[in-house]
């Protein structure tokens, strides 16, 4: 007779499928997986990438991705979501439409990781779509996730070299879109890896961890997001899935995998 498991937590990520599964739909499930917690998918892109090369992107049709989100809210008790890589103001745009409408009590949270850029510099995000995270997705979310090169884009300014630097960047995204943001300042480098929670408010939180070097950290910032969710999913109050969080991304960095190949280096986390 098979088991069933009735009350198991439900989460959904909206994102690119990456077929060396260091990121995107495919380290989310991996994420959620670990946390406890059901994950569903709607796939926005199929990306062919490794760690350091992006060599194609197909977006997915927006019809079947808005039948894919859709699907899965009317057939689940989703109690967490989260987006990773939209890649189109479409997409961008009939997530908005379809979180936006459902019941306000009933909304899961949402966790926003505006994807725009791969770590190995290639674009994920088409240029007219910038607007529409700011202009639909962003007010929606319980909380959104961009590093530091993301936040700058965002800002329209000169990079972030500073923790102060950075603080102040998740001030004025806050006082901008009026929800809260997590600032993911692994890029600043050091000894500490800081990340810092910022709320609407003024609040602030900071969070720091040991810096693992020379590591690829593709797929860390979905693998990030994708725990906060999951944290949500499990019944973690919103400063303990953000603090569970940021040790699991600590770990899965420190744990991370790495083959060698015909002298290509490839790592990968352990999430």
């Amino acid at each position: 007779m098979p088991a069933t498991f009735s009350s198991l937590p439900v989460a959904l990520t909206v994102a690119g499928s990456d077929c060396s599964a260091g990121a995107g739909i495919q380290a989310d499930l991996k994420t959620f997986r670990a946390h406890g917690v059901y994950g569903l998918t709607a796939v926005t892109c199929v990306v062919a990438e490794v760690p350091g090369r992006v060599a194609a992107i197909q977006a997915v049709e927006p019809g079947i991705v808005r039948q894919q989100i859709e699907l899965c809210l009317e057939a689940f008790p989703v109690a967490a979501m989260k987006t990773g890589m939209l890649h189109s103001r479409e997409i961008i745009e009939l997530v908005a439409d379809i979180y936006g409408g459902l019941p306000a009590a009933t909304r899961p949270p949402l966790i926003v990781d505006p994807v725009m850029v791969a770590t190995s510099g290639d674009p994920l995000l088409r240029a007219d779509a910038m607007a529409s995270y700011g202009d639909r997705l962003f007010p929606l979310a319980a909380l959104v996730t961009p590093n530091l090169d993301e936040a700058r884009t965002l800002l329209g300014g000169a990079g972030l070299a500073s923790a102060d630097a950075m603080r102040a960047a998740g001030h004025e995204l806050c006082r901008r879109y009026g929800v809260a943001f997590l600032m993911k300042g692994g890029h600043l480098g050091g000894d500490r890896a800081l990340d810092v929670l910022v709320y609407p408010d003024g609040r602030t939180i900071d969070l720091e961890a040991d810096f693992t070097r020379d590591f690829s950290t593709h797929g860390t910032g979905c693998t990030y997001s994708a725990a906060v969710a999951a944290g949500l999913a499990i019944g973690l109050t919103f400063e303990g899935a953000v603090h569970r969080a940021k040790e699991w991304i600590t770990e899965a960095i420190a744990c991370g995998c790495r083959w060698e190949r015909d002298g290509r280096r490839t790592d990968a986390l352990w999430s």
